[in-house]
């Protein structure tokens, strides 16, 4: 069951104008030197002004200007045991971990169709989700390396999916319903947490590894709900799905789900195959909603790509996703609705 939580409270403080960025980063679909499952364990509990500080954001409008929002943070809860993880039984493998347990997407009745038709293709190279009728949730490192804005990012374009049928307009006998083609939408600005930009240069990225683009037009879309992560526990056999576009299966929607292996406060660590092009995808589950015999899929982490994190003073690689916790769901959904008013539960 969906648990209603109370949210925290983003207030904005102040805003200063910056210096146009460069727009000169390469775009790395992935990070190294990451802070792994051991490091997470041993990080501090952030205090109220270290929050004040990493949930302070940066805007990009279309115009290429850029502003840093300062933030205060009122009823946060800060939980000493925060960094605990759940410890299960590792293995070493590759992005593809063993039968390649993918499914690409081909039936137009089920990608133009909600769940499937929330996944958006970012002009950098990543994926992303629908989270509002004008709102898209993806990777940071999708758009920024941590010291620049990546050159794909000056003029920005979000890609929602319609399909095209093959040979004009009539299926042919034995081919699928259609190739996906993409509608392509100008963003008209771009939020980033300044955790971000800490985290790059203090070996801590992936906790902020998460961004939200404005679109110049609104989609006329069923979109996916925020939702505040639960424990490995509280999930249906620990699955999690998500879907995006990966790069060695060009102009196809690829959908895959897996159980998590380990997790901390702020990250999932998983299996499930993906390759880079699905990094910003949005990780939902579907969970009951509360006095209700209905369920309800919603958002709970925003997939980062394939690390390298220290497991016991040796290297190891999982799939890694930041979860959506009560401070971040508040941030975004005050990015989302400019006020937290609508924002109070999640």
């Amino acid at each position: 069951t969906w648990h209603l939580k109370k949210i925290p409270q983003i207030v904005r403080e102040r805003t200063f104008s910056l210096d146009s960025p460069k727009f000169e980063a390469k775009t790395k679909l992935e990070l190294n030197s990451v802070c792994g499952i051991e490091c997470q364990r041993k990080l501090p509990v952030p205090s109220l002004s270290d929050l004040k500080n990493l949930l302070s954001y940066e805007t990009v409008f279309e115009n290429g200007t850029r502003t840093l929002t300062e933030v205060n943070v009122l009823g946060a809860v800060l939980d000493p045991a925060a960094n605990t993880t759940t410890r299960r039984p590792s293995r070493k493998k590759r992005q593809i971990y063993g039968t390649d347990s993918r499914f690409s997407i081909y039936d137009k009745r089920f990608m133009t169709n909600f769940p499937f038709n929330t996944a958006v293709k970012i002009s950098t190279g990543c994926s992303g989700i629908l989270v509002s009728p004008k709102h898209v949730l993806t990777a940071a490192h999708c758009l920024h390396n941590g010291k620049d804005y990546v050159k794909g990012s000056k003029r920005l374009r979000v890609g929602l999916m319609k399909t095209k049928s093959r040979g004009n307009g009539r299926k042919r006998k034995g081919t699928s319903d259609g190739m996906p083609s993409f509608q392509w939408t100008r963003v008209k600005s771009t939020h980033i947490p300044k955790g971000w930009f800490k985290g790059v240069s203090g070996d801590i990225a992936l906790d902020y590894d998460y961004a939200v683009l404005e679109l110049k037009r609104p989609h006329k879309r069923k979109y996916m709900e925020l939702g505040i992560s639960p424990t490995i526990k509280m999930m249906p056999g620990s699955m999690i799905h998500f879907s995006g576009f990966d790069n060695d299966r060009s102009g196809q929607l690829v959908y895959r789900f897996c159980s998590i292996s380990d997790e901390s406060n702020d990250l999932f660590y998983q299996y499930c195959d993906a390759e880079p092009g699905s990094t910003g995808s949005g990780i939902y589950l579907r969970l009951k909603e509360p006095n209700k015999k209905k369920w309800k899929r919603k958002i709970i982490a925003v997939y980062s790509g394939h690390q390298w994190v220290d497991i016991n003073g040796e290297q190891q690689d999982y799939n890694v996703a930041v979860r959506i916790t009560p401070l971040k769901y508040a941030q975004i959904c005050f990015w989302i609705h400019g006020n937290d008013e609508n924002c109070t539960q999640g």
